[in-house]
């Protein structure tokens, strides 16, 4: 199968763009740092500050949504609840990172976002189909045939069919 080599795939990728996220920033805060200018009067020191503090919080968060595709690789089940929801906005968030990065940095750089959202995309709705949440444990498969391959309503072998109980009537 598909699902596993692509949670994979999209852990790795997920936590090497987190330190690369946090690096770059935290070069960028270093730069700021080292310059003795400041942009339309606001102080050096809190630019240089908030970008490693932005570059460290955004980094965390990729490798937290790095750490949902791992635990999906290694259990081999949907993420589900906040699990689900880090890997869903991570991909809204490189929707976006790809739509700024065409017009500022160029096409590459959207086409790396681009496959990056397709991963995630790909991750989660191969692993949509394989849960079946909807379903309980022990209703019959599709294709209408029991767990015994009769068909869905016959009478289990040497006996006679099932009656359920009457339904409760309220008064």
């Amino acid at each position: 199968m598909v699902r596993r080599p692509v949670a994979w795939l999209v852990a790795v990728v997920l936590f090497v763009e987190a330190f690369g996220i946090a690096a770059l920033n935290w070069f960028l805060g270093v730069v700021v740092d080292r310059q003795d200018m400041s942009l339309a009067g606001l102080d050096p020191d809190v630019m240089s500050v908030s970008s490693k503090v932005g570059g460290l919080v955004f980094g965390g968060y990729f490798a937290l949504c790095g750490l949902v595709a791992l635990l999906v690789a290694l259990r081999d089940r949907a993420p589900a609840g906040l699990g689900r929801i880090l890997l869903i906005s991570a991909a809204v968030v490189h929707g976006l990172l790809g739509a700024f990065a065409w017009g500022l940095v160029g096409w590459t750089a959207f086409v790396f976002m681009i496959v990056v959202l397709g991963l995630i995309v790909l991750l989660l709705m191969t692993y949509d189909g394989h849960s079946a949440p909807g379903r309980p444990a022990d209703a019959a498969p599709e294709g209408g045939e029991d767990g015994d391959g009769s068909p869905a309503g016959s009478p289990p072998a040497g006996g006679s069919p099932v009656t359920p109980p009457p339904a409760p009537t309220t008064p």
